[in-house]
């Protein structure tokens, strides 16, 4: 039998929160071990309950999702964040996943696909519904480089192209340094060398660096 995960749902909207809530509970491989209202009750949560991945809203008071994931991607590396959200344009998408989002889904999406993106999180896999998807290729295809992406020329290493890949396949920098067997800090060591060569200034350049020069796909 497969472990239970434990999940927490993050959604200023009490209604929301409720349904995600009893919704969660009729999946047997999943547990609900708490409700936050906004990004400052998930932090002081995962102080206190077990929890492997967070299922984040973006729109909310005190604390909002970017910068909330952006603090449990640093204070607790353990803990995938998946994003729940009505919005689904291309700048909310980005700011989540360079915060480090696991995956982006939009509250169209069912239990099942909730509950799948909630199973791919655990295993470090990265989910998108079918919109956001279309978002993000749309915006590579239409965002035409201004430079040639030739890893060669621009002096990467192997191993800096390979975490620029990581990056373009929307891992954290925790993710990367578990892949990698090195420490988190080796890794943004990598990624800040990188960027330095490529002229990157953020990880959605870095990503569609990566995707141009075919060391990942979007």
């Amino acid at each position: 039998m497969s472990p239970v995960i434990r999940v927490i749902v993050a959604d200023d909207q009490a209604v929301v929160r409720e349904g995600l809530v009893a919704l969660l509970e009729l999946t047997e491989d999943i547990t609900v071990t708490g409700s936050a209202a906004h990004g400052g009750e998930v932090l002081e949560l995962l102080d206190r309950v077990a929890c492997d991945v967070v299922l984040m809203d973006l729109r909310m008071p005190v604390l909002d999702g970017i910068a909330a994931t952006a603090r449990i991607t640093t204070e607790h590396p353990d803990v995938a964040v998946l994003v729940l959200t009505t919005y689904a344009d291309l700048e909310s998408v980005t700011s989540a996943l360079a915060a480090g989002a696991r995956g982006y889904l939009t509250k169209d999406s069912g239990r099942a696909a909730i509950a799948a993106a909630i199973r791919s999180a655990t295993s470090g896999q990265s989910t998108f519904d079918a919109a956001v998807s279309r978002r993000l290729v749309s915006a590579l295809a239409a965002d035409p480089p201004t430079r040639a992406a030739d890893p060669t020329q621009d002096g990467l290493t192997a191993r800096e192209q390979q975490v620029l890949g990581y990056i373009g396949d929307g891992l954290a920098n925790a993710e990367i340094a578990a892949l990698l067997v090195v420490s988190p800090a080796t890794v943004k060591t990598h990624i800040n060398n990188a960027f330095a060569k490529i002229g990157a200034t953020t990880r959605t350049e870095a990503a569609r660096y990566a995707f141009r020069a075919g060391l990942s796909t979007p």
